[in-house]
Formats: structure tokens, sequence, C-alpha cells
């Protein structure tokens, strides 16, 4: 949609026929709600003033980035949003040209620009990258760094910071706002400019008393932070001004140098049930748009509930018992110990290294920390994992929470990898429930286990009815039935999808809960080896590295070579988004479908 022409009154009309059709899709088919709402304006603007045709657009996360899709060419196939085969919730170039790049995880929407910026550069090209970010991806190390070497290298990049909730700085009172103003126009703009050509020729005593005149003009408005990087700051301006945006960035565009523009929105703009600063409309599934009151959900306790219970219970009984988590009180379910015990457990905002590092030290001195966090998002603390926790063989527990298929998220947030990723660390021991009693009896494990460990859970509720079962020991497995040829091995939910797979089945077949991937129930498998000839794992995780592999590693390493094993983990590809049922079935991983792959 060309909308170059369009004169401020057009783009305001404009935007909030973007905001309807937002709250119309996402009311319906669940996603993004309040972020995307408050960045409609300033996402217009950009489209105003930059060409998209040719400037990068970096969106950080890109979870905002909804009315950038509706500007590109994608405003009749929105309301197959996070649909399967439907388009993305997120920015993906193999959707749309226009999206410049993959983003899921927070804070490299400024690292991609500095890497653009670097192309444009050795290209020779006049393009300019913009990247939009939301002031909660400041909390991320990534973005200092990017910034870092922006502010030294000079390369011409506009940031846009979406500051929606977390306030970088407050405007202190009327002057800031007014001086703040000031510097948003291009009168101060090209008035700075030509003040610092002036000083070159000025005395060092003139040149002095300028300068600090400068510094403390800045002091009272919250950009000395990126002056003091090399960056230039304007704002904060008004995110909902349509007009004031359109000036303030056609000033940062003629910068020629990196600029960051510091606006502030509200969240749910213009949808006044979400605006503000609720944290339940930041993510949401189907609701009433009259009411804003969500569709019946299904009344199963999920997993997350269950861990958020424990926990709790848990910390009632015994004050060593801390907790971390990187900006996901709610999803991880560690905002009930937040409320109940603020002073043992903690969210450290977008910054899952320092999450997963903070926890050593307390394992040093006695305590027993619980980090949770999504599979998906351990991931960004990868090296922490290792240099920081196992390298010391610290007690430190982590809750993957979100393995497996996550539904609407997609690419970027299924928990497929963290067996794989987990599994090559020293020290480390992996295990998984499978149902409320084993989620209950994984974590006392944990709770007394003095060394490294991770358990797995999805999102949603367990496949598996609850049912009476034994205590964890370490590498050991349960066998839950005897069977007829064929063994089910089942690891964490997997045990639940070996259930419903096995009962379409007219021979009966044996089930293991495996319990643990890492160290395995070697006395166990070798004893069912002598039994059953074909295996079949159970497992939502990926296939390269996983369950399967293990398992193989272990029959290979015995030399035990006449099991047929057939592992039903993820194949080695990304898995797209979409209701975790037809993702499923897309896969071939439906009961019924598994129980037919078993049949031939």
């Amino acid at each position: 949609m060309d909308i170059k022409d369009y004169t401020v009154e057009e783009l305001e009309v404009l935007a909030q026929k973007i905001r309807d059709r937002i709250l119309a899709t996402v009311s319906k088919n669940g996603g993004h709600l309040s972020s995307t709402m408050g960045a409609t304006d300033l996402i217009v603007a950009m489209h105003k003033v930059f060409d998209v045709n040719k400037d990068p657009f970096i969106f950080d996360v890109s979870h905002q980035a909804y009315a950038h899709k509706l500007l590109t060419d994608r405003w009749e196939t929105f309301d197959t949003l996070r649909q399967f085969g439907g388009i993305s919730g997120y920015t993906k170039p193999k959707e749309s040209s226009y999206d410049y790049y993959v983003a899921g995880h927070s804070s490299t929407s400024i690292s991609l620009a500095v890497g653009a910026a670097k192309a444009i550069a050795l290209k020779g090209e006049e393009r300019i990258p913009v990247a939009f970010i939301g002031d909660g991806s400041m909390s991320a190390g990534m973005v200092y760094e990017a910034l870092n070497e922006l502010g030294d290298r000079k390369y011409p990049v506009v940031i846009i910071l979406n500051d929606n909730e977390m306030s970088i700085a407050k405007p202190i009172g009327a002057i800031s706002k007014l001086l703040s103003q000031t510097m948003a126009g291009s009168f101060y703009q090209k008035f700075k400019g030509k003040v610092e050509k002036v000083l070159d020729h000025f005395p060092e005593g003139a040149t002095y008393m300028a300068k600090r005149f400068e510094e403390s003009f800045k002091l009272i408005t919250p950009g000395i932070l990126f002056e003091e990087m090399g960056i230039e700051y304007i704002g904060p301006v008004d995110g909902h001004d349509i007009s004031s945006l359109v000036e303030t960035m056609e000033v940062a565009k003629q910068f020629g140098k990196p600029v960051i523009i510091h606006a502030q929105t509200t969240k749910g703009k213009g949808y006044e049930i979400a605006e503000g600063t609720k944290e339940h409309w930041h993510g949401v599934g189907a609701f009433d748009p009259e009411t804003g009151k969500a569709y019946k959900k299904s009344s199963a306790k999920s997993a997350t509930q269950i861990f958020s219970e424990t926990l709790v219970s848990m910390a009632d009984e015994d004050e060593k018992i801390v907790g971390v988590t990187a900006a996901m009180p709610s999803g991880t379910g560690l905002s009930a110990a937040m409320e109940k015990y603020p002073e043992r457990f903690w969210d450290v905002a977008i910054a899952e290294q320092h999450a997963v590092t903070s926890m050593g030290p307390l394992a040093k001195e006695g305590f027993k920390p619980f980090c949770a966090i999504y599979s998906t998002f351990l991931q960004r603390g990868y090296d922490q994992v290792i240099h920081d926790i196992a390298l010391m063989d610290l007690g430190v527990a982590f809750a993957l929470d979100r393995a497996g298929i996550v539904g609407e998220d997609g690419e970027t947030h299924q928990g497929v990898f963290d067996i794989s990723y987990l599994r090559a660390i020293p020290n480390m021991t992996l295990l998984a429930p499978y149902n409320e009693t084993t989620m209950k009896l994984a974590m006392a494990f944990a709770k007394e286990y003095d060394h490294p460990c991770a358990f797995r859970y999805p999102r949603g509720s367990f496949l598996a009815e609850d049912c009476q079962c034994p205590a964890f020991e370490l590498g050991k497995s349960v066998l839950l039935q005897e069977g007829e040829e064929i063994l089910f091995i089942g690891y964490g939910n997997g045990v639940g999808r070996a259930e419903q797979t096995a009962a379409l089945l007219e021979k009966k077949v044996a089930i293991l809960d495996l319990r643990f991937v890492k160290p395995l129930d070697e006395t166990m498998l070798e004893s069912l080896s002598k039994r059953y000839k074909q295996w079949y794992v159970f497992s939502d995780s990926a296939k390269r590295g996983g369950v399967g592999s293990a398992i193989l590693e272990f029959l290979n390493g015995k030399g035990i070579s006449d099991i047929s094993l057939t592992s039903f983990e993820y194949d080695d590809a990304f898995i797209t988004h979409g209701n975790t049922k037809l993702v499923e079935e897309s896969l071939g991983l439906l009961p019924e479908q598994l129980a037919e792959r078993v049949k031939n």
C-alpha cells in the first residue's frame, strides 16, 4: 500500500482502520494485541517517511508488526493470521519480500540493522535500515553490544524506540516535556549542528562553557545514555501524534548517522479495554471484542499451573528454594511465587544469559534455584548453562516450559531442541514428567538433586491421565505395562501419546516411562531388549540428538543389533505455526496416524 501522498488526516483514518482490522482478527484467532495496537501510529509514520521497497524495516520480536503486514500486501489474507497455512504472527521473508528478517525472539533488531548498514555501505547504496524496538527489549545485553559498535562506526541507522511500558526515563515535569518536544523539531537539530561547527573555531574556554550548557540541557532529558554512546537522540515524542512522528522521522532520515527516536505509546491504543500496561492483553486467545471476555477454555489444569502451585508449596516448606525467570513470570507460572516471596523469586527482564548465570552463585551458597524458562528461550543462555552452571556442577534446576509444539507462535518458538542441546553437556541430568503426579515427583527430585538438571513439560495440559506413580530415582525408568512383541518408549508428554496410540492397536504393547534421557536406565533397556524386538520412541522433541538417538547410542555401545527402533520425534526441519492438532496432523503424529504406521 503506497501512502507516500497521504495527508496527515488520511494517515490518521488509515491507522484507525488498521486497528479495527487487528482487533477483529485477533479477537477471533488470538495473538498479540496491546503492543501491536499501540505501535500502529509509529508504523504508519514509518511507511510514510521511509521506503519499504528498499529500506530494511527490521522489527524486534515482530509481534508488534501487524500494522506493517496490513500495509504490505496482506490486508486480504490477514484473517488467516496465526492459522495453519495462513500468515505468521511474526515477520517472515518467505511470506513477503517486505519482511526483511525472521524475528520471534527479542533484542536482535539493532544488531541486524548494523549488519544491514555494513552491507549497504559495502555495496555503495543509498538505503537506511530502520530498526523498530520495544522498550522491554532494551533490557537485553545484546542491544548494548550493537549500540556500542553503532556509536563507534556511525553507520546511518534509524532506531525507533517504542516506549510503551517500562519507560527508559520518565520526563521530569512540564519543562522537560517542552525541551523534549523542542529537541524533536528540525529547528533544534539544525541549530545544534550549526553551533557545533561554530564551536570548532572558538577559544577553548568558550567551547568548554558551551559544551557544559549542552550537557546540562540534555541531563533533564532521557537521551544522555544514547548520546554518550555516540548515537543522536530525539525524544520523547508522542507516539500517537502522526504529524509529529512524520516530522521527527523526516529529520532523523537526513542525519546520515545513527539516531534513536524515543516515542512514548499506550499499549492497546484504540481499544479502551486493553489500554495501559495490563499484562493480560499482551498475548491473548480468542475473546469477545465487545466485552473483552475470553471465550471458554479447557478446564484441564495446565502443566504450567501444576509447576506454579507445586513451586509455591515447596517454597512454603523450604526457605532455601529460590527462582528466576526472564520476562515471563506469567507464562512460566513464576508470578505466584514472586508475589508471595518477592525477596526469593526474581524476574530479570529479557536477559536469559544473566538469569542462568545469576543462579549459579545461589546454588554455590546453599540455595536451590529453579530457573523457569521456555525451552526455546533457554537457547539464548546456552553458553551460560555450560560455562557457569554445568562446568561448576552446580545444583540449578531448569524448568523448561513450552516443550514440544507450541502452536500458533510457530518456528521461532517451538520447544523442540532442548534435549538435543542439553544432552551433550557433562554433569547435566535430563528428566521429564508426563502427568500431574509425575510433575510433582520430578520437582521433588530436582529439589534434592545437587547437580544441574532440566525437566521439560508441554504448553497446556498433559496428554496422560493422572495416576499413582513411584518417586523419581536417578536414571530409573518405570515399566507401565507389559505387552506382546512391541515396546513403546515414552519420554515426558510422549508417554501420553504412546498410551493413546497403544489404545488404537489390537495387539497389547509394552509401555515404558523412560523418565530420564540422561542418564538412561541401561539395566531396564537391556532387559527389555531380550523380550521386545520392535521399539518405538515417543517424545515431543527433535529427532537429531533426541531420545531415539540416545537409545541407539546405548544399543550400539552394548552391541545389541537385533532391535528395530523407530522414532516418532520431529524430523530435521523447522515446524510451521498453526493449531497444534493441525500441525501434528501435517507431521503424521496424531495417535491414529501413528497407530497406522505401527501396523504397517
